[in-house]
């Protein structure tokens, strides 16, 4: 039994250098996901503002319609199937950069879901906070700026790691577009020795180590800005 789990390894991981589709896969699916997690906390903190404002002011009428069209859009239909549209429909051209497709999918949407926990963070503030920072002359945009988002970035940054776990693992779908990240390159191993077990198993715990290492990194994080409060 020991000898057989040795060579189909061996077979799996060591002949040919196999090991190197999950480590060049590694790299670019860490690329991906932290590009789109800048794309998305950029375009989520713009729409999330917008959102924000509009519920407490009533203005920006037309950029919340639009906003909100963007929401349902973007939250109603698969990953996947935004990605195959932006690659196939819209960049409709084999000389394209494929990792800058993935990025731009997967940035705007996470950035759906980014710019709603913004919008609950920013919300979740109470309106005594915008007082204080008209009692101090600031108006609405610096109150919002030096007031009340320090505190909102705090209560979301939970909701902003689990965003960034969960997007991690939605790049997953990047080989739909023949671009050869970490499972991609588990399948190209599974096609050259017919064994899908070991090389499976290889990307599982990859994925695995990966959320942990970037989960300990958030609460660390949490735990220094908690700290910064006393």
């Amino acid at each position: 039994m020991l000898q057989d789990l040795q060579s189909k390894f061996i077979n799996n991981f060591i002949t040919d250098n196999r090991w190197q589709y999950l480590t060049d896969g590694l790299i670019v699916t860490l690329q991906i996901t932290l590009c789109a997690v800048i794309v998305g906390i950029v375009l989520g903190f713009l729409v999330g503002m917008v959102r924000a404002t509009h519920d407490r002011t009533g203005k920006m009428k037309i950029l919340n319609a639009i906003c909100q069209i963007y929401l349902t859009v973007i939250r109603g239909t698969p990953v996947v199937v935004q990605l195959m549209l932006i690659y196939y429909g819209i960049f409709a051209s084999a000389t394209v950069n494929k990792v800058a497709v993935a990025v731009m999918a997967f940035g705007i949407n996470s950035g759906a879901y980014v710019a709603e926990i913004f919008r609950s963070g920013i919300m979740s503030i109470d309106n005594g906070q915008f007082e204080a920072g008209r009692s101090l002359g600031f108006n609405y945009r610096q109150t919002m700026i030096y007031i009340v988002m320090p505190q909102a970035f705090k209560n979301v940054l939970p909701a902003l790691g689990n965003e960034f776990i969960s997007l991690l693992k939605e790049t997953s779908v990047s080989g739909y577009i023949a671009l050869q990240d970490l499972t991609k390159g588990g399948d190209i191993i599974r096609s050259r020795t017919y064994d899908a077990f070991m090389p499976l198993i290889a990307v599982a715990l990859i994925y695995l180590i990966v959320v942990l290492i970037f989960s300990k990194l958030v609460s660390l994080l949490e735990r220094r800005l908690r700290n910064s409060d006393h």
